[in-house]
């Protein structure tokens, strides 16, 4: 017989999409994602809490976390939050010779890690194992001595049980490694707490030598002022500025000094330590100074001293004003002006020579009308005011060799040096002149 031949495999009918246009509302995986979690179809309902009602099950239980927690361990030893869980949770069992083992344990694996120490003390405390707690801070303390929250706990623990004098030993030997800042208020605090002042003064005079910043000197004149020991307050103020000296000189101290006087009703001495900071400290430096002395002699100075820090404060505007623009011959003038009124001859001649050094840069001579002026006031001040007669000659001979005659000249100059040849009745000079 004769094979029929195969039929052919038809193949399926796949439904022609009509419509290739994209749907009006477009959904993307990120809100079918919120969906399912705001309509919580993913979550798991937490498996049913299970009851222990006799020891053998209690046993089992033990057993089961015991080996789960040795497991995690074997894994991976140096992950300290394992230990911790594992500890924690004998700790919750009562088991506190267990969770003791493995804190040990745990620190033969990483003994420098001080959140374990302090997990294991907080234990021992709770257990109300006091001198197992000791015992640890001890240990603790003397492997982490840079650890400040070691010692904290260490120290609150001794204070909280009402130890007080182990509590001092303790801030004892850790102020022997020289903490930070904090750590030494903190124990003076302590200090006072139990109306210790001249513990407290002792810690201060440590304190201000291992850490010799200008705010802990004042912290320590504020504790002697508080407690009523002005003498001693002033001296603290005094070694200060003697401790730092004319190198280092802070505003902020001798206005604390001066303030402190102030409340003291001794304003002549307040007067004599703004003056002293201000002949010293830089002006560009000094401008809280300066505001706390202005106020200081608004409120109790009389009108000269009053007049005195307006003019110095004037000098200052005007010292920054020719430093920032030494071209300025407008503020050139208004400073000597001011300080020709004051009558200080060495300053008034020395901001004379510094003004006639900026010569103009430019050689034309309506950039150098106002510079000329500088010559003839600084002349004619030598010539009236300091009587010296040599020097203003010498101010006139030096100006016409500056000026640059092949481009221009000023003939007023030529007239004011021969005038002043004249009046000295010397008339060879003025001719030449």
């Amino acid at each position: 017989m004769e094979e029929s031949p195969p039929k052919p495999v038809k193949p399926p009918k796949v439904a022609k999409v009509k419509n290739k246009a994209p749907a009006e509302i477009q959904i993307t995986a990120e809100q079918l994602l919120r969906e399912a979690k705001e309509r919580d179809l993913e979550i798991v309902p937490p498996p049913p809490k299970q009851k222990i009602s006799d020891p053998d099950e209690l046993a089992e239980y033990q057993h089961r976390k015991r080996k789960a927690f040795e497991d995690a361990l074997r894994r991976n030893r140096s992950v300290i939050g394992n230990w911790i869980k594992y500890a924690k949770w004998e700790e919750s069992q009562r088991e506190v010779q267990r969770a003791r083992s493995i804190y040990e344990r745990a620190l033969d694996v990483d003994h420098r890690n001080p959140t374990l120490w302090l997990k294991y003390t907080e234990m021992e405390m709770r257990a109300k194992q006091i001198n197992h707690a000791r015992n640890l801070w001890d240990r603790a303390v003397t492997l982490l001595p840079r650890v400040d929250s070691l010692w904290y706990k260490y120290t609150y623990m001794e204070e909280m049980l009402g130890n007080v004098a182990g509590c001092r030993q303790v801030f004892e030997r850790w102020m022997e490694w020289e903490p930070a800042e904090q750590a030494w208020l903190t124990y003076i605090k302590f200090e006072l707490r139990y109306k210790e002042s001249d513990r407290a003064r002792a810690i201060y005079e440590r304190f201000v030598y291992v850490h010799p910043d200008v705010s802990n000197w004042i912290k320590y004149a504020r504790f002697e002022e508080q407690h009523g020991y002005i003498t001693s307050a002033r001296q603290v103020y005094e070694r200060a500025v003697e401790f730092f000296g004319d190198d280092y000189l802070y505003e902020k101290l001798f206005i604390s000094f001066a303030k402190f006087e102030e409340g003291q009703k001794e304003h002549e001495r307040a007067r004599v330590i703004y003056k002293y900071a201000l002949d010293r400290i830089p002006s560009e430096t000094a401008q809280e100074l300066y505001k706390a002395y202005t106020i200081h002699e608004k409120k109790f100075g009389d009108r000269s001293a009053i007049e005195d820090v307006i003019v110095n404060k004037r000098k200052i505007q005007y010292e920054q004003e020719v430093k920032s623009n030494p071209l300025n011959y407008d503020a050139w003038f208004d400073y000597l002006r001011l300080l020709e009124d004051g009558g200080d001859e060495e300053v008034i001649r020395d901001t004379y020579e510094r003004a006639i050094s900026n010569v103009p840069p430019v050689q034309e001579k309506m950039y150098w009308r106002r510079y000329i002026y500088f010559w003839i006031n600084y002349a004619l001040y030598e010539e009236l005011e300091t009587q010296d007669m040599e020097r203003a000659r010498q101010v006139y001979k030096t100006c016409l060799e500056i000026i640059p005659h092949k481009k221009f000249t000023f003939a007023k100059m030529w007239l004011f040096a021969a005038q002043l040849e004249i009046r000295l009745k010397e008339l060879t000079s003025s001719y030449k002149a």
